[in-house]
C-alpha cells in the first residue's frame, strides 16, 4: 500500500513545532521556529508556510494529503484562532484561510487538546476505543472528548473545556477571567503556585528569584526524593484532578481517561492520589469500569502526531 503523508503543526505561545508524518504515524522530520518572534498573524503564517515548503523540498516529498493544526482556541468549524491569550497575535485569526491562500491543500484546525485526542485515537493507545476522554496537562489544562468514535465539538466548536470547569468557587484567578478553574490547580503553573504557597505557609521566605527558578520538574524531583511539601503538592493535585475526572465520567461514560503532559512525568506521586480521589468520587454505577491510562504517543512527538491525525479523522 502506498504511503501518504500529512503535516502536523503544534502552535504554542513560545514555539511552533511542525512535522511530516506518514500514514503509520511515523515522524519523518521535525522542525521548530519561535512563535513569539512574530508580532502579527500574517508574518507568522508566512514563516510557517516557508518552513513547510522547506521541509517538503528537503525530503523530496511533493504531495501531502493535508495539514493539521493544533492551537489554543483553535476552532474546528471555522478554522480560526479565537482570542488566544498566550499568542502574540490577538483577536480572531482566520488561520485556515491564511494557510490555504499560500498552499492549495486541505487544512484542518482544532484546539491542541482535541488534536491530542485525535492523535491518541488514530496513532496511540485508543485505536480500538470509541469512548474516551483525554486530559492534557501543561501550561494549562485541556481536554478532548470522544463519543461513538467521534470527537465532540459542540454546536460552535468549543466543547470540551474541562480545564475551565470551576473546582473552587472564588478561588485563584484564571486567565479566562473566572476564578477557581481546574487548570489553576492541576496545570504546571498551578502546581508551582501550590508548592510555593505551601513553602510560604511552612514559614520559608522566598525571594522573587528563588520563586522564578522553581519549575515542575524541580517539584517532581523533590517529591520523588521525599520532600514532604512536594509530596503534599502532588497529593492536592491528584485529589483535584481525580474529582474532575470522576465528574467527567458522569456525562459521557468513557471506557478510559488518558493523561498527557509534563506533570504526568511525576508518576505514582501524582497517580496514586489521583486514582484514590477518582475512585472515592465516581458514581457507583461506573466503579471499576473506567481505566486511567497514560498516553501511548511518543512524548516528544505527541503534539505533532495529534495535529497530523486531524487530517485523517
Amino acid at each position: 500500500m502506498k504511503t501518504d503523508y500529512s503535516i502536523g503543526i503544534d502552535i504554542g505561545g513560545t514555539n511552533t513545532d511542525l512535522g511530516l508524518v506518514d500514514s503509520n504515524g511515523h515522524c519523518v522530520v521535525i522542525q521548530r521556529f519561535a512563535t513569539e518572534d512574530h508580532g502579527n498573524a500574517i508574518e507568522f503564517v508566512d514563516e510557517l508556510v516557508n518552513q513547510i515548503k522547506m521541509m517538503l523540498s528537503e525530503t523530496g516529498i511533493h504531495k501531502i494529503s493535508g495539514i493539521g493544526v493544533g492551537v489554543p482556541n483553535g476552532n474546528y468549524y471555522t478554522g480560526c484562532i479565537d482570542n488566544a491569550v498566550n499568542l502574540n497575535f490577538k483577536g480572531k485569526i482566520y488561520l485556515k484561510d491564511l494557510i490555504q491562500e499560500r498552499i492549495d491543500v486541505n487544512v484542518v484546525v482544532s484546539n491542541d487538546a482535541n488534536a491530542a485526542a485525535y492523535g491518541e485515537m488514530i496513532y496511540g493507545a485508543a485505536r480500538r476505543m470509541r469512548h474516551f476522554i483525554m486530559f492534557t496537562l501543561g501550561t494549562g489544562v485541556g481536554s478532548g472528548i470522544v463519543i461513538d468514535g467521534k470527537l465532540v465539538h459542540g454546536f460552535d466548536g468549543y466543547a470540551g473545556e474541562l480545564g475551565h470547569a470551576i473546582l473552587h468557587p472564588n478561588g485563584r484567578l484564571c486567565n479566562c477571567g473566572r476564578r477557581g478553574c481546574l487548570e489553576q490547580y492541576t496545570s504546571a503553573r498551578g502546581i508551582k503556585k501550590t508548592y510555593i504557597e505551601l513553602l510560604q505557609q511552612s514559614g520559608k521566605s522566598l525571594t522573587e528569584e528563588e520563586m522564578e527558578k522553581i519549575n515542575g520538574k524541580d517539584i517532581s524531583d523533590r517529591a520523588t526524593q521525599g520532600d514532604v511539601l512536594a509530596i503534599k503538592t502532588y497529593r492536592l493535585v491528584g485529589d483535584a484532578l481525580g474529582l474532575a475526572m470522576a465528574n467527567a465520567v458522569a456525562f459521557s461514560s468513557p471506557e478510559a481517561i488518558f493523561l498527557m503532559g509534563g506533570p504526568v512525568k511525576a508518576g505514582e506521586v501524582l497517580l496514586e492520589p489521583l486514582r484514590k480521589s477518582f475512585n472515592d468520587n465516581i458514581l457507583s454505577i461506573y466503579k471499576g469500569r473506567v481505566k486511567i491510562l497514560i498516553s501511548g504517543l511518543n512524548e516528544n512527538q505527541s503534539a505533532i502526531l495529534g495535529a497530523a491525525a486531524l487530517t485523517r479523522a
